[in-house]
């Protein structure tokens, strides 16, 4: 079933602002994802091992009155297929079937009763992720 928590993702309003607050936590980007017309869909933070944080740029402006910027919330697997089906069994919904991201990991969506997406991914062995977590990169 599930085994850890992947990473939270947020919306940033000013990108290298918010880039720069976590480097002074000493969480540093690690990599970015690209999308096929070249424009800029995520940058991954580096926490520790395999831990990361999301960034996705033109989050909203902050404004107090909203409760956050929060986009989604991964839960890794060690067996997608099989996770996939033993929610299904237990009548959670699957929002979008099992399929290969950008980061070439598998994942597949879920939603909370409250609407809160929930990514379930399996990490690869050729996505960035288990490459940094394994110290091949910097």
């Amino acid at each position: 079933m599930i085994t850890d928590i992947g990473h939270p993702a947020f919306a940033a309003f000013d990108l290298d602002r918010t880039l720069t607050f976590y480097e002074m936590l000493g969480i540093r980007e690690s990599f970015r994802l690209h999308r096929e017309d070249g424009s800029l869909m995520l940058v991954y933070l580096h926490v520790a091992g395999d831990r990361f944080i999301e960034v996705f740029p033109n989050g909203p402006q902050p404004d107090p009155e909203r409760r956050s910027s929060f986009m989604h919330l991964c839960l890794l697997t060690a067996d997608l297929h099989a996770t996939v089906e033993q929610l299904r069994t237990k009548g959670v919904p699957i929002q979008q079937e099992p399929k290969v991201g950008l980061d070439k990991n598998l994942q597949a969506w879920i939603a909370d009763p409250d609407g809160n997406p929930i990514e379930l991914m399996q990490l690869s062995e050729e996505s960035p992720q288990r490459e940094v977590a394994l110290g091949a990169r910097a």
